[in-house]
């Protein structure tokens, strides 16, 4: 555990005690008062397994992708049949894995969440460039997906070559989008990789936008311990150099940013499933936030299928928050967006931003991590950089443990911070 953190952590929850996720669950889930709720649904299955990624995955075979998905519409059942009504949430997203190599049932997934939910803002879906053709985009379309989102992470072969990627094919990718049109295109890309510059970077914003994106998000490459990836992370003032050189390039071309890592250059082009207030997650690895707990679902494919089979959720670690330690969750989040109005917090938690966060906010401000306008505060350069290197911190001390144990366990008995 990082020393930055432990002590971060200590400051603002205002007590020495850590977090501590236990092996606990709600078999109900009280979600129906909840405001901002998103939905998440994860698929686990790809063709081949990349060494840099941190997520839950599995190499896929067919009929087991098949069994899964039969058991994830269960999983949706069992949380939805308790209300008593149908609950109005803002968006859907599917991750994984390549939930595109199941595009054929997708239609069947959304058909039962939307027994029990009403989706208002569209739904998204992760894809592989290799899955980018015009026939599954039109099986994605018909089945109600409004949102795409291709991890392209490269267009250069150099750089795919470091990854372990075989080479995009840019003209079959930009004929389809041509022919299939989504209300989102977003394609993902990877900075900080050895040897990068932003003239690498310009490129691959320039391509994405020149073939058929309205949205990009260019990630930071992050050395997870359990992935064994062998790529040299980027030294912290070269890495700081090119996101701030990213964000003035991006601001020169007249995109508009709307979070830490992802531009747009039209304005209701969004993709992001991280920033809602409250969500539930379907699937193994999949997390749900509610007004007084985080859970994680099991990693384990098998014992996600046994927990089904037994109507029991499939979750394996949970944490109840103290009312301190949600208000820096919904902070922390709410950062990423790159925005925050206190109107806002009080709405979620009724009570004053600057009585719970005064001090950590007139500090921000005298650092030059954020200014306030009209009462809303807005992440600066500076701030952006520094959020991403805490966010790298954090991710690094808690999520790589969690997601590391949770790899080899699928039910440990409890994990301290």
């Amino acid at each position: 555990m990082s020393i930055i953190t432990t002590l971060t952590r200590m400051w603002l929850t205002r007590t020495t005690k850590p977090f501590i996720f236990k092996s606990e669950y709600d078999n109900e889930l009280q979600f129906e008062e909840c405001e901002n709720l998103g939905l998440y649904v994860h698929i686990p299955f790809c063709k081949k397994i990349c060494a840099f990624c941190p997520y839950c995955k599995e190499i896929f075979d067919r009929g087991k992708c098949e069994k899964y998905i039969d058991h994830l519409i269960r999983e949706i059942r069992l949380v939805g049949s308790r209300l008593k009504q149908k609950k109005q949430v803002n968006s859907l997203y599917f991750g994984g894995g390549t939930p595109a190599l199941a595009a054929k049932r997708l239609g069947e997934i959304i058909a039962a969440i939307n027994e029990y939910f009403v989706i208002s803002e569209g739904i998204g879906v992760e894809l592989h460039p290799e899955n980018v053709d015009e026939q599954t985009l039109r099986t994605l379309k018909d089945a109600g997906i409004t949102k795409i989102s291709i991890c392209v992470q490269s267009f250069s072969s150099k750089f795919l070559s470091v990854l372990g990627r075989n080479a995009v094919d840019i003209f079959k990718m930009s004929e389809a989008l041509k022919r299939v049109a989504f209300e989102t295109v977003s394609m993902d890309f990877i900075f900080a990789l050895p040897n990068q510059t932003l003239e690498d970077l310009k490129k691959d914003i320039d391509t994405a936008f020149s073939i058929g994106a309205n949205h990009i998000a260019i990630y930071p490459f992050i050395d997870f311990t359990f992935t064994h990836s062998k790529i040299k992370p980027m030294a912290k003032r070269e890495k700081r150099r090119l996101l701030d050189d990213i964000t003035l390039y991006c601001q020169e071309k007249g995109y508009i940013r709307n979070s830490i890592w992802t531009f747009s250059n039209q304005k209701n082009a969004r993709y992001s499933s991280m920033t809602r207030d409250n969500f539930l997650g379907f699937g193994c690895s999949a997390t749900t936030l509610l007004e007084d707990q985080f859970k994680v679902n099991t990693f384990s494919v098998e014992e996600y299928q046994n927990r089904i089979n037994e109507n029991k959720l499939p979750t394996s670690l949970t944490i109840r928050f103290t009312k301190r330690q949600r208000m820096i969750y919904y902070l922390f989040w709410t950062a990423y967006s790159t925005k925050l109005d206190p109107k806002s917090f009080e709405r979620f938690f009724g009570e004053k931003l600057n009585r719970m966060f005064g001090f950590e906010f007139w500090l921000a401000k005298r650092l030059g991590f954020i200014t306030e306008e009209k009462g809303v505060f807005q992440m600066t350069l500076k701030g952006a950089f520094y959020y991403h290197y805490y966010e790298n911190y954090y991710t690094l001390s808690y999520i790589d443990q969690m997601w590391g144990t949770m790899r080899k366990e699928a039910f440990p008995e409890q994990i301290k911070f």
